[in-house]
Parts: structure tokens; C-alpha cells; sequence
């Protein structure tokens, strides 16, 4: 997300490392991606975008916010608006956000059934810089700020969070009852799922950064929110086939692993990076619903996530209606 260039650097080494052991199970991932995906296999009109920080700092107006919400069609139901992010204190600067009243109430006013959260989010490192989870009370105050600007829920992004992290649990535990209190949405992205037990260990022994979370972790985090967002991209992988096979096994991953009753999303790849572990070619939009499709069950709480507004292009919102919106035989 919004820390993805500082995330490169420290998980190249150990997706490089295991992505001998990727490649290997290809075999596996092309059967992934064999199949027709269900007719029912579409938009619920759950479905969310990220949008970046112009939306609060100023620089969006009216034509702006007119143009988004067509564009975003019946399907989108939230949009998380980057308005941190917090500082290493825990606390949140009020400049990064003096439109931020202002644009809800405009998205309000455009399409009542829009549900507008603050995207919230820092580096996590408990020895600094960055932030320290345990520094609960002060997290929790910047939440409630963001509340009282007028946003209907909040959408965190910490990373990186290692897999088993408790204070991550109790910040979850806290924000759940500052939100249902206030009758707003509590969201959160996460990391992808484990596709091979054990392997989260990899990236933390490695890098320090935990490239995967165990099912059982997801669980736990699933259990204190009410909306979980898989950011199902920057896999490595270099084909269509692959990263679709890829995305067919996060999904049926998380599905087994979120409650029916929490808003379940899995990222789509909207941008167009070409480094180390993501290769615009392969992890397109188009392939990420493939995946999706092919794993979706019908679910009722289910739909995808656009990352992000300031990267997806034309052809990108194309392949979003043409594969989950209206998709054709």
C-alpha cells in the first residue's frame, strides 16, 4: 500500500528465495488456473478502491468526486481514502486531512450507499522508527479523530505484522469497540495467506518481513474486525497463468480462513511496477479476477479491492466490469 517501495526492498531477498520453491509447485498453480469460473462468480456490489491522499489534502474538487463516482459504478460500496499516515508516536496530524469533512460529505451526497473510510497506517517497529503496537491508547486516539472528521469507519494498513503479533490483536480489540460504539466499519488490509505451512518463517528469518500469515493468524485478526482486505499482489510471479493460479489459491485460502459474517476482499493489482516482485505483464486486474472467479463459491460477503485510484488506467476499470461487474460467458 501506501509503504510498498519500503516493502520492496525488504522482502526481495526472500521472495527470491522462495521463489525456486513457487515456480516448482507451477504445475500446481496452472491447474489453479484451469477451468470455467461459475456465472455467479461476480460483483455482490461489495466491492472497494483505494484512493490516494489528493481526495483530503485539496488538491481533488467537485468534478473530482462526480467523475470518481461514476466511474466507480454500483459495484464499489467502500472507498478507503488515505489520510494518515500516523506518526511513530502513534498520534495523527490534522494537516494531512482539511478536506476530509468536506469529501465525505460530497461522496454522501453523490451516492448515499457509499461507505467512505479513513485509510490509516504507519511502518510497525516496536524498536524505532516506526511504530510501536503496544502504544495502544494513542492509536486508538487517532482512530476516534478520524471518526470525528466524519469518516464511517476505519481501514488499517500496519506494516509490516508479523504473524502471532498480539499487540496487533489488542490495537484490533480496542478499534472494534471504539467503532461499533460509533456505528462505524472496522476494515483492515492484510498480507497474504501461507500458501505452504511453515513458509511464513521464510521472509521473517530472512528479511524480518512476514511475506505471509499463517490461516489460523487470519482467523484471529478476522475475528476482531468486520472487513479483512487480502493484498493479493506482488507475488514474483512472472506469467498471466501463474499469478491467476496464484490468486485462485489466496482466495480459496482466505475463504476457509474469514467467518461468513466478516466483508471478505481480495486486492486487485492496479498499477503497473516492473521490479524484483511484481511484474506488470503477469499480475494484471484481468488475471487477479480469473483467480477470484475461480475460487469464488457464492459467498455473500465477498467482492474485490482496486489498488489503487492514482495507478489503475482505462483498460484496468475495463477488465473490473468486463471480468466482475458484467462478466460474459
Amino acid at each position: 500500500m501506501w509503504i510498498r517501495v519500503w516493502a520492496l526492498r525488504t522482502v526481495t531477498i526472500a521472495l527470491l528465495t522462495v521463489v525456486g520453491m513457487v515456480l516448482g509447485a507451477a504445475g500446481g498453480l496452472w491447474i489453479n488456473d484451469l477451468g470455467t469460473p461459475s456465472a455467479d462468480a461476480r460483483t455482490r456490489q461489495g466491492d472497494a478502491v483505494w484512493l490516494g491522499h489528493a481526495w483530503v489534502d485539496g488538491r481533488k474538487g467537485p468534478a473530482d468526486v462526480d467523475a470518481l463516482v461514476k466511474q466507480i459504478g454500483a459495484g464499489v460500496h467502500d472507498l478507503f481514502v488515505h489520510t494518515g499516515p500516523l506518526r511513530d508516536d502513534g498520534t495523527l496530524d490534522p494537516a494531512l486531512y482539511p478536506k476530509a469533512s468536506w469529501l465525505v460529505t460530497e461522496l454522501h451526497q453523490a451516492d448515499p450507499g457509499i461507505r467512505v473510510q479513513a485509510w490509516l497506517g504507519d511502518v510497525v517497529d516496536s524498536e524505532g522508527p516506526g511504530l510501536d503496537l503496544s502504544r495502544t491508547d494513542r492509536i486508538i486516539g487517532s482512530f476516534r479523530q478520524a471518526l470525528d472528521a466524519g469518516f464511517d469507519g476505519i481501514h488499517i494498513d500496519f506494516e509490516p505484522v508479523h504473524s502471532g503479533d498480539r499487540d496487533f490483536l489488542t490495537v484490533l480489540e480496542q478499534a472494534h469497540l471504539l467503532t461499533t460504539e460509533r456505528d462505524a466499519v472496522l476494515s483492515v488490509s492484510v498480507p497474504q495467506i501461507e500458501p505452504v505451512p511453515g513458509i511464513h518463517l521464510v521472509g521473517a528469518v530472512l528479511t524480518g518481513h512476514p511475506k505471509w500469515w499463517t490461516s489460523g493468524y487470519l482467523s484471529d485478526v478476522a475475528d476482531r474486525v468486520d472487513q479483512v482486505a487480502v493484498m493479493a499482489y506482488d507475488s514474483g510471479l512472472p506469467l498471466r497463468s501463474l499469478f491467476s493460479g496464484y490468486i485462485q489459491q489466496q482466495t480459496r485460502l482466505a475463504l476457509q480462513s474469514v467467518p461468513n459474517s466478516v466483508d471478505l476482499l481480495i486486492g486487485l493489482p492496479a498499477y503497473h511496477d516492473d521490479n524484483a516482485v511484481h511484474h506488470a505483464s503477469a499480475e494484471t486486474v484481468a488475471a487477479a479476477i480469473r483467480g477470484v472467479r475461480l475460487a469464488d463459491h457464492g459467498r455473500l460477503k465477498f467482492g474485490v479491492a482496486m489498488y489503487a485510484d492514482f495507478a489503475a488506467t482505462a483498460s484496468d476499470w475495463a477488465a473490473y466490469y468486463r471480468g466482475w461487474v458484467d462478466p460474459q460467458p
